[in-house]
């Protein structure tokens, strides 16, 4: 059978598909840039069965084609980050052994060092074009490509964990076609959508919420290699972006760029953005002063939701309906989620609990790593996602990672996402992490690491201030016992904050 994404990409025809740096393409163009991807991967084979397919391209017309190349001759696409290191590349290349490497032509030399003995095959746009004088762009190989059924692996992502090597999660085509069924169904995409893609493609925020579900549905896909606020300002100005989605990191760039524009340049931004249909953000927390700032500016009250690499997406706030800040909402359609306690038995009503996950959306587990895989997993299959959260009014509320930001002190368990939230509506405050530090009498120390304003006088954040701020707004045993302004906070290549580089600002504190 012929995956049912291809299918659906040849009803569309001669619509437009991708927009990028390289110019206009169809979905016609972009089955046929596939079709020669797959035959140059296959040179004679009939399948790939399975064979794993590393490629580092930058977001745009070659990274599509690559990637749906390796699916029409039955391979993996491992996508690799262009934003990371030779060794953090060789890490991917080693574990998942390739069949094959693809790089695009303007990324050789960032990856030549990790390839190894590896035999690397440039593509870039001209390499996709339909030549007719090309074998590899002739009529008859058309019929020439395995008939693959939707519960192969379609890819392996890595996840950005804070600690350890990362590791791959092994995600089905089946899998992707759930997730993308879910969130076409919830967030109402059609073919007259046209949203703008900016995230990173070797993650399932940019790959599967954005790219396939605009292509699945025959929808524009804008495609920015770069991230720039004023380009993105002025996309959104165009007024034909209907659904846009970011991290809390890039709305509060795009928000320091609108206060810095002049005043013309604000109202034609701030009217383009009201014309999208649809905002959401995700992967992170966001922060109360980012949502309200960017209602007042756009109109849009962000849509949050929840997912993870190994589930795709679990819970959003509606499309329709009150969106209230600090939730992530309900379980989207199609997946199951509950609260289970210590003993992974269901959470009492209102207590918090773990997040734990079943469904088709649900990956099938880590390359290579059958104990992780059954570790992640209860007796019954439910996934475990190691975030705790509290079920109030029908709405998830996160309350952070089970070992990173659930503190207990003085016998009290903390959130350490809730003194964060406080402390970023402090007008002072630009960013913030809140941790937990070994302590002999406590057992652990609540510490905050706060970055200030620029505009902000650091002696206006003297820890007497700080802590009678927080003491107003939480009960006691919540308040830091140890605060730290620092110029900014150790993050990883996805922008999230790592927690255990944080505890580590603290290590001579209050000895």
């Amino acid at each position: 059978m012929t995956l049912p994404i291809f299918d659906r990409a040849s009803a569309f025809g001669g619509r437009t598909a991708i927009v990028a740096p390289e110019g206009t393409f169809s979905f016609a163009e972009l089955t046929r840039a596939a079709e020669v991807v797959a035959a140059r991967l296959l040179a004679g084979r009939d399948d790939l069965v399975g064979e794993r397919v590393c490629f580092l391209a930058p977001p745009g017309w070659v990274y599509a084609a690559v990637q749906w190349g390796i699916w029409r001759a039955g391979g993996v696409a491992v996508p690799l980050a262009v934003s990371h290191p030779a060794a953090e590349l060789a890490h991917v290349i080693e574990d998942t052994e390739p069949v094959a490497l693809i790089v695009h032509p303007d990324l050789v030399e960032s990856i030549a060092a990790a390839s190894g003995s590896r035999a690397l095959t440039r593509v870039g746009p001209r390499d996709l074009e339909d030549d007719p004088e090309d074998e590899l762009g002739s009529a008859p190989l058309r019929g020439a490509f395995p008939e693959i059924a939707t519960d192969r692996s379609a890819m392996i992502l890595y996840t950005s964990g804070t600690t350890g090597r990362p590791k791959g999660a092994v995600i089905s085509h089946a899998n992707i076609q759930a997730q993308v069924e879910s969130l076409s169904r919830a967030w109402e995409w059609s073919a007259a959508d046209r949203t703008l893609l900016h995230l990173p493609l070797h993650h399932v925020h940019g790959i599967v919420n954005v790219l396939t579900c605009a292509l699945w549905n025959g929808a524009v896909c804008d495609i920015m290699p770069v991230f720039r606020p004023v380009d993105v300002w002025r996309r959104l100005a165009s007024r034909d972006i209907t659904v846009y989605m970011a991290v809390p990191t890039v709305y509060a760039r795009l928000i320091e760029a609108w206060d810095a524009a002049d005043a013309a340049e604000r109202i034609a931004w701030s009217e383009g953005a009201r014309a999208c249909r649809l905002m959401v953000s995700g992967s992170a927390a966001l922060p109360m002063r980012t949502l309200e700032r960017w209602e007042a500016i756009t109109g849009h009250r962000l849509l949050e939701r929840y997912g993870m690499t190994e589930i795709g997406m679990a819970l959003s706030n509606p499309l329709d309906g009150a969106r209230r800040a600090g939730f992530v909402g309900a379980p989207l359609p199609g997946v199951d989620v509950r609260l289970a306690d210590e003993r992974e038995g269901a959470a009492s009503p209102g207590s918090p609990g773990e997040i734990q996950v079943k469904g088709s959306t649900v990956f099938g587990g880590y390359w290579r790593r059958s104990d992780e895989t059954a570790g992640a997993f209860t007796a019954d299959g439910w996934f475990r996602t190691g975030d705790l959260a509290v079920v109030e009014d029908g709405a998830y509320r996160i309350l952070g990672r089970s070992s990173i930001d659930i503190l207990k002190t003085g016998g009290e368990k903390i959130s350490a996402l809730e003194i964060e939230d406080v402390l970023r509506t402090h007008a002072g405050i630009a960013d913030c992490a809140v941790v937990g530090v070994a302590d002999a009498e406590w057992g652990e120390r609540v510490c905050a690491a706060v970055v200030p304003r620029p505009d902000t006088d650091p002696g206006e954040l003297s820890e007497a201030e700080l802590r009678t701020f927080v003491k107003s707004r939480l009960a006691p045993y919540k308040v830091p016992k140890h605060f730290l302004l620092v110029p900014d906070l150790p993050r990883n290549a996805m922008g999230k904050v790592t927690k255990p580089a944080v505890r580590e600002l603290f290590a001579d504190v209050g000895r």
